[in-house]
């Protein structure tokens, strides 16, 4: 891989974790940077030193997928793998009520079968650079946290439009230790994504969110599609051959990956925000929007398909949350983060120079910790991944609103997804034509119009600017039914219109998105001014303290960057009772058996039909001590030899805490087996020709 020498001189930061400060903690923690491997650890420990071409390899035949989550690169026409659930958008997209591909499957026997997946972007981590004295020379120590945050933001913007101009690759600066150093990722980009195949979601989500977060599993959670360039199957520089033999007890694997965020460097006040003011909102919403799913679903068998990916991504999502805010309502993992950082600032308070540098981070990140939580749930209503006014319509309207008035703006000004080089991913969420369905429309706005009003009153000046006056039923109703953009041909008047098209639009639906995009901007303005500048100030001194005192050796926090992990394939023990590493094909019809074979343990037709052809003993899921976090779905589970033996497809309860701090007494990163994906392909789908690809070494 091109550009792995980084420059780590002072502003190269390092992280340690929970399990201490001053040595390296002695479990298989870490979601390292691709061009900082933990050789370290893995020469003495394991005998294994991850080679700057085993890295290239690694890293060229792995994909971040715009749906949210990972991927690899599995053959040399461009076949990718990743989990069902991660494609279950474009499953439920490219069903028709004649064909419903979730319930179903799907299986593409020649080229020309498989589906197009309209909007559906691939990434390939092309290169990586170092760009952190270019971000980070700020002119003088006299800038505010929130002037520092501007500069460095403005410089990004810049170095991102140059490398988008100089190399058309889709450019991200991205901040590591909290702002101790700034990588820019190049990546290939690829929108012409077609499903190649899916196996049902019975066997997929076998165990539904009953089995979510447990083991043993058993699940078939796999996906493949295939990327094309110029309208042919793309010819990749790497990809990963497969593990015929899989992996056996013991044996080390790695997974590669794009794991989400991680807040494993947080201080105590930082923490005791997401325990009481940020998880617990996240949560009330989670499950108000689950019993409104149900409810919804529970009109028709239609409605129950419309609503099928919604309801799992918000019971994935609900039980994730509870399990890591359990975590954090254990004494001691606060009182662990206290002592770890008691340490550091023992070190700063020794050493004059570094206490007049450094010493007022803590009360900095105390103090807007504080301060957010203040203003914390009226924030997320409205803005962030969490927020609650979603919809599919309102987002493109929203994309469109905010789209022309940050084109008259210069470009280091503009907010992120406005800059030039994200406009093509811009264009592609706005100009795919998609399946809208007005019901399931209607029922999420009205969900999110309804929690605004509960949450601050209809004397609310919030409320009153969006509502005006009307019920949050029937301004849903009123804005899907009005609008005219689910014509992709609509959108496109609109943008190339400009500013003044959307100032004299009578659309409905951004007439909704020009009253909430003010408000959310300054909420936003004063959440980044308040929270983000200063979160990126103290943890930069935090971590400069640190490396300071103890040294350079460990990981950044995730970034949604590629990163790999490291672990043997391994059991663990609860109470009295020990849990194998793999179970098997046999299993899941015992599985299925032991619960009476009621919904959600019933096993495909297909399944049932063909259990005589399947081979029992083949191992079906697997547990690994993998360091694995959200947004690890569908990342490889490799070898020594870099060969897939595994897809990861979740994490053991015991793992959620991961979020916050890693341990592997009991928690595991679950995944499926290699040999399960072949023995499935060949005896349950008759996929030989998908199985011949897989495992060619062409």
């Amino acid at each position: 891989m091109k550009n792995r020498g980084l420059n780590l001189g002072l502003a190269m930061v390092c992280l340690v974790s929970l399990a201490g400060v001053s040595n390296m903690s002695l479990a298989d923690e870490g979601m390292w940077l691709m061009n900082r491997p933990p050789n370290h650890v893995l020469v003495p420990r394991y005998g294994f030193k991850a080679t700057e071409d085993w890295l290239d390899r690694v890293q060229k035949s792995c994909v971040r997928i715009s749906d949210g989550g990972s991927g690899s690169i599995v053959s040399a026409n461009g076949l990718v793998m990743t989990n069902h659930h991660v494609g279950s958008t474009q499953l439920q997209k490219l069903s028709t009520p004649e064909r419903n591909l979730l319930e179903e499957g799907f299986y593409a026997r020649t080229l020309d079968e498989e589906l197009k997946c309209e909007g559906l972007e691939v990434l390939i981590p092309w290169t990586v650079t170092d760009m952190t004295v270019l971000v980070s020379k700020v002119a003088d120590g006299s800038m505010t946290p929130a002037e520092s945050y501007k500069f460095r933001e403005d410089r990004i913007a810049e170095i991102e439009r140059q490398s988008y101009e100089n190399t058309g690759h889709k450019s991200e600066v991205v901040a590591m230790y909290h702002g101790g150093q700034y990588l820019l990722y190049r990546y290939k980009r690829f929108t012409d994504v077609r499903l190649v195949m899916a196996p049902e979601t019975g066997i997929a989500f076998f165990g539904g969110d009953a089995d979510n977060f447990e083991y043993p599993r058993y699940n078939l959670d796999m996906c493949f599609f295939r990327i094309y360039e110029d309208g042919k199957p793309y010819k990749p520089e790497h990809h990963l051959e497969w593990s015929e033999a899989g992996a056996k007890d013991g044996e080390l694997t790695f997974v590669a990956g794009f794991p989400y965020r991680t807040q494993r460097l947080f201080t105590e006040e930082h923490l005791k925000l997401l325990r009481d003011t940020t998880f617990p909102i996240i949560l009330k919403r989670l499950h108000r929007r689950e019993a409104e799913l149900a409810a919804f679903a529970a009109r028709s068998e239609k409605h129950a398909q419309w609503a099928e990916t919604d309801i799992h991504h918000v019971q994935n999502s609900r039980k994730a949350f509870t399990g890591i805010l359990e975590g954090l309502k254990d004494p001691a993992l606060l009182k662990k983060k206290r002592a770890e950082h008691d340490k550091i600032r023992a070190a700063v308070e020794g050493n004059p120079e570094w206490k007049k540098t450094f010493g007022n981070a803590w009360d900095v990140m105390g103090s807007a910790s504080r301060e957010y939580a203040g203003f914390a749930e009226r924030h997320m209503a409205l803005e962030g991944r969490r927020r609650v006014m979603k919809s599919d319509l309102l987002g493109v309207a929203m994309h469109l609103v905010r789209l022309a008035a940050e084109e008259t703006k210069e470009n280091g000004e503009r907010l992120e997804p406005y800059r030039l080089g994200n406009r093509k991913t811009l264009e592609l969420a706005l100009y795919s034509p998609s399946s809208i369905i007005d019901d399931l429309e209607i029922d999420r706005l009205t969900s999110g119009l309804s929690y605004l009003l509960e949450t601050f009153g209809e004397d609310d000046s919030l409320v009153k600017s969006i509502l005006a006056g009307r019920s949050p039923a029937a301004l849903a109703q009123e804005v899907v039914k009005g609008t005219k953009l689910h014509s992709v041909d609509a959108r496109k008047r609109l943008v190339a219109g400009g500013l003044k098209a959307i100032e004299r639009s009578s659309d409905p639906m951004i007439l909704l998105a020009k009253a909430i995009d003010p408000i959310g901007r300054a909420l936003d303005k004063r959440y980044k001014d308040v929270f983000e500048a200063a979160e990126r100030d103290a943890y930069n001194k935090i971590a400069l303290a640190r490396v300071k005192a103890f040294g350079d050796i460990f990981y950044p926090d995730a970034t949604y960057t590629i990163r790999l992990a490291f672990g043997p394939i391994k059991g663990y023990r609860v109470g009295e009772k020990e849990i194998p590493p793999f179970t098997t094909m046999g299993g899941a019809f015992d599985h299925m058996a032991a619960h009476g074979a009621k919904d959600p343990w019933v096993l495909p037709k297909r399944w049932m039909d063909r259990k005589s052809k399947i081979n029992a003993s083949t191992p079906l899921n697997f547990v690994c001590t993998a360091d694995i976090i959200g947004g690890n779905s569908g990342s490889p589970v490799i070898n020594k030899a870099a060969e897939v033996v595994g897809l990861v497809f979740d994490g053991n309860i015991q793992s959620l805490i991961w979020d916050i701090a890693y341990n592997d007494r009991k928690a595991r990163a679950v995944a499926v087996d290699s040999r399960a994906i072949i023995e499935a392909l060949k005896n349950v789908y008759d996929a030989d020709k998908l199985v011949d690809e897989l495992l060619s070494k062409e």
